[in-house]
């Protein structure tokens, strides 16, 4: 993610992260690790690190570089994988995963980052942040790598909750082109809702539905919608928002994923297959290092949970220091341009988009020109 050079960041002020550094698979090292190669690129990136401190000191205090920027919070609890959302609301005030919530909720960070368990940090998300008024459904929104000159599209949902009816994709519309603009400097996104075809009469009744509902609303939300898309049109040029449901829009990412690795382990094998296809790997060296940059899901890690009082940047469970780092440079990006207060002014304008005001011009519309 890019912010636009006309959203003025604070390039002095140092932003606050608040990270959860024991929910990944590969452990608090790993995750310290991607902190730390952040923390060497961008010096107005602060952290505070949850987790058990004697675990967390002996790591950072290798780190002298991100030793005199983070703050320890002891949280000795460890949310795991497996543990259900449900027990964690209840009983998780211990974990480093709450701790990290709460962070932001006390506006002691800008945003939270974590690798945990995604069911259990959208119930604490919930419970702790609140969502926005006017938000029925949260969701999850990732960057998708496209044809599009912006080198990225924005999906969502991804995982936030399998069900959307109309005025769910509605609101993940309005949503999404927020982070489009603000995210990917779009000054008029292009939205899109996925289906099985294009065709307006294919697709379930909440999507023919919501098919109408959005296109009414391009215009006082200033984005425009380009109709039904298909699966192929997610990495494509046809629009840059894909709208769907948490159920569609997790099964796409997570087969992209698996795409990606396949074709570089196709790639891999393809090149050892004689001694001349391992000498055009050496010729072709420069071009297969910057696909592998390309299609590789670490450098566009981190589903940004929208519609609460508060930013949350949920990286990959089993993401190693580069992963971490891009969910991080992520969570800054977003901090800088003040996402969070954008985001709710679109949705509250959204909100009253249909009540035109004394002097007749349409607060949404008023909205999406300043966001």
């Amino acid at each position: 993610m890019t912010a636009g050079s006309d959203h003025s960041p604070k390039t002095q002020q140092t932003v606050i992260l608040s990270v959860d550094v024991m929910g990944g698979d590969a452990g608090p090292a790993e995750v310290i690790s991607g902190c730390a190669k952040s923390a060497q690129i961008n010096p107005n990136i602060g952290f505070i690190l949850h987790g058990p401190k004697t675990v967390l000191e002996p790591i950072v205090a290798k780190r002298k570089h991100l030793q005199e920027r983070c703050e320890i919070r002891d949280a000795t609890g460890v949310v795991s994988m497996s543990d259900k959302p449900s027990h964690i609301v209840r009983h998780g005030k211990d974990t480093s995963m709450w701790s990290a919530i709460e962070a932001v909720r006390n506006e002691e960070a800008t945003v939270a980052v974590s690798c945990g368990n995604t069911g259990a940090l959208m119930a604490l998300s919930m419970i702790r942040l609140r969502k926005l008024p006017g938000v029925n459904r949260p969701a999850i929104a990732v960057l998708w790598p496209s044809r599009n000159p912006q080198g990225f599209n924005v999906m969502l949902d991804v995982g936030a909750d399998i069900k959307a009816d109309a005025q769910d994709l509605l609101q993940y519309a309005l949503m999404g082109t927020s982070y489009a603009r603000n995210g990917l400097n779009l000054a008029r996104p292009r939205i899109g809702l996925l289906n099985v075809g294009t065709e307006e009469h294919k697709g379930r009744n909440e999507l023919k539905e919501a098919h109408d509902l959005i296109g009414a609303h391009a215009e006082s939300a200033n984005f425009a919608y380009v109709g039904f898309v298909e699966g192929g049109d997610i990495p494509g040029d046809v629009c840059d928002v894909i709208i769907t449901d948490g159920f569609t829009g997790n099964v796409a990412i997570k087969t992209g994923e698996g795409t990606a690795g396949l074709i570089g382990d196709l790639l891999r094998e393809a090149f050892r297959y004689s001694p001349l296809s391992r000498i055009a790997s050496l010729l072709a060296m420069t071009s297969l290092t910057r696909l592998k940059k390309r299609i590789d899901p670490r450098r566009v890690n981190g589903g940004v949970f929208l519609g609460l009082n508060g930013t949350v940047v949920k990286s990959h469970g089993s993401a190693d220091a580069t992963g971490v780092s891009a969910a991080v440079k992520l969570a800054f990006d977003l901090a800088q341009i003040g996402f969070t207060d954008k985001l709710a002014a679109r949705v509250a304008a959204a909100a009253t988009a249909t009540e035109s005001k004394p002097d007749g011009t349409d607060p949404g519309q008023q909205e999406a020109q300043s966001k």
